[in-house]
């Protein structure tokens, strides 16, 4: 570390080489923090995570219960042991809270003021943070497991919407539309993401075991149906072939620069998909195992190198490495089965959501203190970059 800070500072290294050292430092050291609590609130179990992008600092819950529970991150108290608190909750009492489970939640992608929540209520309610109040609810004919914003999009302020039904729903925010609907999949859809690279378009993962590229501008719609054999599968097998996974994919997740899209299956698969050639890379993570029957919310990181995917598996939470398929450590402290992550890229940071009811959180670990009578002998060696090795030596080294 101090090479290379010595080596920014004398402008031999890239300033952003640094920042991605310390972040993946950061992950690879994450650990339960026994000194941060995440107030309990909700009385069955966390389906959903969500912190908002602007500021990293509040982050929405959703449970199997029907409440949505809005907490603050930051440590106002500034003691070393301290309490997430809940600033509010839509709960039971509140008159329109979801009847059913919140499978989704999510900050509106530009400010703290509006954030959304879907349900197997079979509604998505656009809320007013400052007023708790509903602003507009989308109604569907069958169970809501999905929906998502796109986090780049100017031209439009279109929510996909994953349900029961195989057609995928947009709801526009502008007209309060929602007759907007992409046709293809043959089973209920599952998953839904946009792309944070391209505006209009559109992952879908369903049941069927296929995902789809969308362009929501073109009449047809499909771009692509991601093919786990790329081709290669024989024609004769038409119905194993050009599907995605061998079982129901429940889990979509664009990398943050939107070059690779990650998937996962009931088939205890993930694969890595090259966004732009829908080619899959086959990179191998062994078997990830997925029982869930709904959504899977899985989270990846952001300025590391390499970048990590954090799935959850089982009551434990797996990190992998995304193009190696390497698994790194499994991050254990719940008790239940985990649903959902979700990862805080400003400090690295990793929240959790369980069937226990819990909401953990995962921190860096912190470094170990350096002694204050360090002298140059006991410095390790790797840390002197060689452009600043002194190659000059005293005739007395020399005799």
């Amino acid at each position: 570390m101090l090479g290379l800070m010595a080596a920014r500072q004398a402008g031999l290294d890239d300033p952003a080489r640094l920042r991605r050292a310390e972040r993946t430092r950061r992950v690879l050291n994450l650990e339960l923090n026994k000194d941060r609590d995440v107030e309990r609130i909700h009385g069955s179990g966390i389906n959903t995570l969500d912190i908002e992008p602007v500021e990293g600092r509040y982050m929405l819950s959703g449970g199997s219960d029907g409440v949505i529970v809005l907490y603050d991150l930051e440590n106002l108290s500034r003691k070393p042991s301290y309490t997430c608190k809940a600033l509010f909750s839509v709960g039971r009492s509140h008159p329109d809270v979801h009847k059913f489970s919140v499978e989704t939640v999510q900050w509106y992608p530009h400010d703290t003021g509006m954030f959304t929540s879907s349900s197997f209520d079979k509604t998505l309610k656009i809320w007013d943070t400052n007023t708790l109040q509903p602003a507009d609810i989308f109604h569907f004919e069958g169970t809501v497991y999905s929906h998502h914003m796109s986090p780049i999009a100017t031209k439009h302020c279109l929510i996909a919407v994953g349900t029961k039904s195989p057609k995928v729903q947009l709801c526009d925010l502008k007209s309060g539309s929602s007759s907007h609907i992409l046709q293809g999949h043959r089973q209920e859809v599952l998953a839904v993401s946009w792309s944070p690279r391209h505006e209009y378009v559109l992952a879908t993962g369903s049941a069927d075991g296929r995902v789809k590229l969308w362009d929501v501008r073109r009449a047809s719609g499909c771009l692509s149906t991601l093919d786990q054999y790329n081709g290669e599968k024989s024609k004769a097998s038409s119905e194993a072939a050009n599907t995605t996974h061998n079982g129901r994919v429940n889990g979509l997740c664009y990398t943050n620069d939107g070059l690779h899209l990650l998937t996962v299956g009931t088939d205890d698969r993930m694969r890595l998909w090259n966004s732009s050639t829908g080619e899959n890379t086959l990179v191998n993570y062994g078997k990830v195992c997925n029982e869930s029957r709904k959504g899977l919310k899985f989270a990846i990181s952001c300025g590391c190198n390499p970048e990590f995917a954090f799935v959850p598996y089982g009551s434990t939470i797996a990190v992998y490495t995304i193009f190696t398929g390497e698994l790194i450590t499994m991050l254990r402290g719940h008790y239940s089965t985990v649903n959902c992550c979700v990862f805080q890229p400003h400090f690295q940071e990793l929240y959790s959501g369980s069937k226990d009811c819990n909401i953990l959180a995962w921190i860096p670990a912190p470094r170990e203190p350096v002694p204050d009578d360090t002298s140059e002998k006991s410095l390790p060696q790797q840390h002197v970059n060689p452009a600043y090795e002194d190659a000059w030596s005293s005739s007395d080294d020399e005799g």
